[in-house]
């Protein structure tokens, strides 16, 4: 899997930090959420997943600027929909 780097709202490059993949998804790098009460909030995680937490900011540049991207900049994906990471 490759993976090209969106943005992020941390000063040096710090967590979060959103990238985009070769397989049509995004990956979230970001500090692990530990709270207890939080995490009895997650429904159906699997072995292997776990939580990040995202500024909203982060998320909404992003869209923003995915959405007016021009697509040869984009990896390309099968049908424009999210692929599984399987």
């Amino acid at each position: 899997m490759r993976m090209r780097f969106l943005g992020s709202t941390s000063e040096a490059g710090a967590c979060p930090t959103l990238y985009e993949t070769d397989r049509g998804t995004i990956v979230v790098q970001g500090l692990q959420v530990t709270d207890a009460e939080a995490l009895a909030d997650l429904r159906d995680v699997l072995d292997g997943e776990g939580a990040v937490e995202v500024p909203r900011e982060l998320l909404t540049r992003i869209a923003r600027q995915v959405l007016r991207d021009d697509p040869a900049n984009a990896f390309p994906t099968s049908d424009g929909a999210p692929t599984a990471t399987g």
